[in-house]
């Protein structure tokens, strides 16, 4: 395994944690363009595959034939956190769809963020499947067996037809033939997918890009998922949280999975990107993903201030004195390609 070392923790000038991992970023047409690390190590999406895992219902009429509003939609790729605005817009789902919160397979659960999981807590309310973090995702699953014809039961397991349809969508986006993508069980139940790191970074470059899709339907739906995504960015995760803090930038399609996994693609620029912190850690997400775009010359400034306030170089204690630093150690290698023509 050819990893780096990404970020280095320090208290009072002594290395505290150090963070390793691989990255990589390719161009369009699919080279490997920036790389830290081991760019073919199978790494598992987890929840960065929530846009790919959506796309059935955008390939469907179901947002227009049951009146979802966009807001709504956007719970279909989201990993909420279960603030008010995505209890609130669930709840309205499922009024609206032909779904039922029994049928949905995640467990019930209580809200991620602490306001409103303590808010809960003290009013001894209980879980709900709603609340959690997967749900729209499960939403979506059970509306589209209903609308194609699948059976409900079961939809979680790999074999069923909607999980091989979502397996098909995403050997189409990530290159990598069905056979060749490893399939295991995510937290909330339902198949996850493990692809070599450069080919998840190629699944987001056409997400950023769809017209380097060809299949007409699926480069639609595409289309119309990643501007619900950005036009709405807070459904997919919430305030402070670095999913939804880059989808506030128009140029930016992203989404975070568990253990470490993170993905993005950059519009203008035509680059799809793809990290793996091996410690599982989330926390240095921002730091990671504000070196890269640094490293690259990102146009967009405040994007990387954004990332720079959600995760600062100077670590505080509970006093607000400064204890400790967080720097980037790794320099991704560069490769030009003077890419002009689409991905084939």
């Amino acid at each position: 395994m050819n990893y780096v070392e990404l970020i280095e923790e320090s208290r009072a000038g002594l290395v505290e944690n150090v963070h390793i991992g691989m990255v990589c970023g390719v161009d369009e047409k699919g080279q490997t363009i920036y790389s830290a690390g081991n760019e073919e190590h199978y790494t598992f999406y987890r929840s960065a595959c929530k846009p790919i895992q959506a796309i059935p219902v955008f390939l469907s009429n179901i947002i227009t034939k049951y009146g979802l509003t966009r807001q709504e939609a956007a719970m279909f790729t989201a990993s909420h956190r279960g603030e008010t605005y995505h209890i609130e817009a669930l709840e309205s789902m499922l009024k609206k769809l032909p779904v039922n919160e029994e049928d949905l397979f995640c467990p019930p659960s209580y809200p991620l963020n602490e306001k409103p999981r303590e808010a809960m807590l003290r009013e001894n309310k209980e879980k709900r499947r709603i609340y959690h973090n997967c749900a729209g995702k499960h939403t979506g699953f059970v509306a589209v067996c209903r609308e194609f014809g699948y059976p409900v039961e079961g939809y979680w397991k790999p074999e069923h037809p909607l999980q091989q349809q979502i397996l098909q969508i995403l050997s189409t986006l990530s290159e990598v033939p069905a056979a060749q993508i490893n399939v295991g069980i995510d937290g909330c139940g339902v198949p996850v997918f493990a692809i070599p790191l450069k080919n998840m970074a190629i699944t987001y470059l056409k997400l950023a890009c769809p017209d380097l899709i060809e299949d007409a339907p699926l480069q639609a739906a595409v289309r119309k998922m990643t501007s619900i995504m950005n036009e709405y960015p807070l459904m997919v995760a919430s305030e402070q949280f670095i999913c939804s803090l880059l989808l506030q930038d128009n140029n930016i399609v992203a989404k975070g999975g568990a253990q470490g996994v993170y993905c993005f693609g950059l519009k203008k620029e035509r680059v799809g990107f793809a990290l793996k912190v091996l410690n599982g850690s989330e926390d240095v997400w921002p730091n990671v993903v504000a070196s890269i775009l640094e490293q690259i010359g990102y146009e967009n400034k405040e994007t990387i201030a954004r990332l720079r306030e959600l995760k600062p170089s100077i670590v505080k204690n509970d006093s607000g004195a400064e204890v400790g630093a967080v720097k980037e150690t790794f320099t991704m290698a560069h490769t030009e390609t003077n890419c002009c023509c689409q991905h084939n």
